[in-house]
């Protein structure tokens, strides 16, 4: 039987005020919890200057206490963060090594090709290291799965990201110890322009089915689909129990509804979900993992403390330090530092804002933008936001209580998630506030606000059809106020503006990012980040969570905090990492971590030919060539018909078509002439190649050429 322990005097919650626990109770005092600063006021910058330098000035003081001592930022300005190599070099040839190197600095490097491209990546090495006994926060953590280890056998961990390292998204991390197995997220990311025509990109699962009797559980940090996306086909495959906390595994449940029963809610929970709070505890083989409270752009987020014989790593998830949220507590700085005095092995950490210096301004500095834009409209509200952003949510609807409006929701997901939050008591809006979109019209333009979805200029979202006058119910009219509350994710932005340009157009008044308050980032920025590292301070640091630039600005901050550039590793998808108390290094590669690309109902059937066709499509276009062949005469029975679609103007097509013609009638003469099958002619390559060539020399393109031949 699976058993999770629970903090002394917890119990299942709504939501309270920040200065509350989530029970509704005061803190108790086994459970002490950070709270500091005010709410960051934009029109108060004195104040968030202050707080800032308040808080990097807790993480400089840190770094201090520690004694520990980092490289100095030498050679062009820049710090030597090594990338370490996956085999063992001692400590001595290491340190020579890096006595002859200036800059970045590279120790043994070994070329190794990554999974998604044949690029040349290079990986680091490691040298020993004194360990720290990590201590259990709870000695009675009652177990689900327990193993022996076998005497004399060394402890080592194992850390194996299939997703969420060098890219934004797909996030999945296993840790592995001997025959025991837990897994971090399961995510999806959605598709470039190099993979056109797929709908989303989830994590390759062919190393687990190799290892499907080891694994032990799936730990799920919160509900973002980045974390959660693939677990639906992960469901399919594995039966092993998934822990979360009540918001994430509702967002789970509605995914294995949606899945197996077409969105419609299915007869019972699924018996593999366990609910957890913050300060349970999960005894997993070998692995005791525990959650611990974090600050994010959605409710229930979670960071992990990981406790292994090896030692005790910390995986913190997308987190950001708000010490005023708009709903529940702050982040659970204390337990941080409670686990960076007990001593941690490493620490896997987030960079997504790394760029971005200073700290994060709090959520409610939102809520203060959007009373002052609802104060000043006379129409029509529309706010686009990230639908799984409950506290936003919470924020749009009071706003709109306070001046009397009232709110309607549109968009699929946007309604999942409330529906989702709203059924544990996470939103708090009066009785008669919320309407349906079609009583919408029954409201005066000053007395409605709306939220809906499209904040990523998504095109079949609700605020793209209602920018384009395609939405079934409401459209964009002069006087309206539309709010985008979001930031652009990276890629994005040509579609956003196109969106925005529409909606000027339509006589909007349009408030983004640019020109207003309206948003803040749920990840931490640079000041966070090294808060967070230096009450942890941990012998080892995988950067994760972000693009290559992201990792490598995260690994140079941990070194200006005094790691040791020895104990930073910038992994791949695929590099399994060995930890151990005396030393690590990266000892394999998992060639399956690419990901695999979903297309409609299919599930890894689009190979790179499929790929590379598409993309031929959507830069040349296509000529197809229809022709009919005599048998008994071995001749053209007709004109062959020529048809091209995306590649020529319709001014230029008859001059295409001629010369095809003529190529088809010279090429079938030709085989005549030489007493050969003309219709087995036609179909072999000779003569696509042949019309492609003409092709290039008329247009200076090559679309692709498909050939129909059909004998009568």
């Amino acid at each position: 039987m699976d058993l999770i322990e629970q903090k002394p005097g917890r119990t299942r919650r709504r939501v309270a005020s920040s200065s509350r626990t989530r029970s509704g109770k005061a803190p108790s005092s086994n459970r002490t919890v950070v709270k500091a600063g005010s709410t960051h006021s934009r029109r108060s910058e004195k104040r968030h200057e202050a707080y800032t330098r308040e808080t990097e000035g807790l993480a400089l003081s840190k770094s201090k206490s520690s004694g520990r001592r980092g490289s100095s930022l030498k050679a062009e300005g820049r710090s030597s963060t090594a990338i370490k190599a996956n085999r063992r070099v001692s400590s001595r040839s290491k340190s020579a090594s890096a006595k002859s190197r200036s800059g970045l600095k590279m120790h043994t490097e070994v070329p190794r090709k990554t999974a998604k491209n044949t690029r040349l990546e290079r990986v680091p090495s490691l040298k020993p290291l004194r360990r720290a006994e990590p201590k259990s926060k709870n000695a009675e953590a009652i177990q689900t799965v327990k193993t022996t280890i076998p005497a004399g056998t060394e402890r080592k961990v194992r850390i194996l990201p299939l997703g969420g390292m060098r890219e934004i998204g797909k996030n999945m991390t296993l840790y592995e110890y001997g025959d025991d197995l837990i897994i971090v997220d399961i995510g999806t990311t959605f598709p470039d322009e190099e993979t056109p025509g797929v709908d989303m990109i989830i994590p390759d699962f062919t190393y687990l089915r190799a290892h499907a009797q080891n694994i032990r559980g799936v730990f799920l940090t919160h509900g973002h689909e980045d974390h959660i996306g693939a677990i639906a086909w992960f469901m399919q495959e594995f039966g092993c129990p998934v822990y979360g906390t009540a918001l994430t595994l509702k967002l789970v449940e509605n995914k294995l509804n949606d899945r197996e029963h077409g969105g419609k809610k299915g007869s019972a929970s699924d018996p593999r979900l366990h609910i957890v709070e913050p300060g349970d505890k999960v005894r997993a083989g070998h692995f005791d993992v525990e959650f611990i409270h974090v600050n994010h752009s959605i409710a229930d987020a979670c960071a992990l403390a990981i406790s292994t014989p090896a030692g005790l790593i910390v995986h913190s998830g997308d987190f950001k330090v708000d010490f005023t949220p708009v709903h529940g507590d702050p982040i659970d700085l204390n337990r941080f530092a409670e686990l960076g005095n007990e001593g941690v092995l490493a620490l896997v950490m987030e960079s997504t804002n790394v760029e971005r210096p200073g700290m994060t301004p709090s959520e409610k500095m939102v809520g203060d933008s959007f009373s002052e834009f609802f104060d000043d409209a006379k129409g029509r509200i529309f706010v686009a936001t990230f639908s799984s952003n409950v506290f936003r949510l919470q924020q749009i609807i009071s706003a709109a209580e306070k001046v009397g409006r009232k709110v309607c929701l549109l968009g699929y997901s946007m309604l999942k998630v409330f529906e989702a939050a709203d059924s544990l008591g996470y939103i708090d809006y009066q009785a008669d506030t919320l309407i349906e979109a079609w009583d919408a019209e029954r409201y005066p333009d000053d007395k409605i606000v709306f939220i809906i979805t499209g904040t990523q200029g998504e095109p079949m979202s609700a605020l793209s059809r209602m920018a384009f006058a395609e939405h079934r119910q409401v459209n964009i009219k002069a006087g309206d106020m539309v709010l985008l509350s979001s930031s652009a994710i990276p890629g994005n932005e040509k579609s956003i503006y196109k969106v925005i340009n529409e909606l000027f157009k339509r006589g909007a008044q349009v408030v983004y990012e640019k020109l207003a308050d309206i948003h803040v980032s749920g990840h931490a920025y640079r000041g966070e980040l090294s808060l967070l590292f230096n009450l942890i301070h941990p012998q080892y640091f995988i950067p994760a969570h972000g693009e290559y630039r992201h990792l490598y600005k995260n690994a140079e901050m941990a070194e200006s905090q005094g790691l040791s550039p020895d104990h930073i590793f910038l992994l791949n998808n695929g590099d399994v990492l060995e930890l151990s108390h005396e030393e690590g290094h990266i000892i394999d590669y998992v060639e399956e971590s690419a990901g695999v690309l979903i297309d409609g109902s299919g599930i890894g059937d689009v190979d790179a030919i499929v790929l590379k066709e598409r993309r031929m499509l959507a830069d040349d276009g296509i000529v197809t060539c229809f022709i009919a062949v005599n048998g008994k005469r071995n001749e053209l029975a007709a004109e062959p018909e020529i048809e091209a679609l995306g590649f020529i103007y319709a001014t230029d097509s008859q001059r295409v078509e001629d010369a095809c013609r003529k190529r088809i009638r010279q090429f079938a003469g030709k085989v005549q002439k030489q007493n050969k099958n003309v219709g087995q002619s036609l179909r072999q390559n000779q003569l696509r190649e042949e019309i492609r060539n003409e092709l290039f020399q008329l247009t200076k393109r090559r679309p692709m050429v498909i050939i129909s031949v059909i004998e009568v």
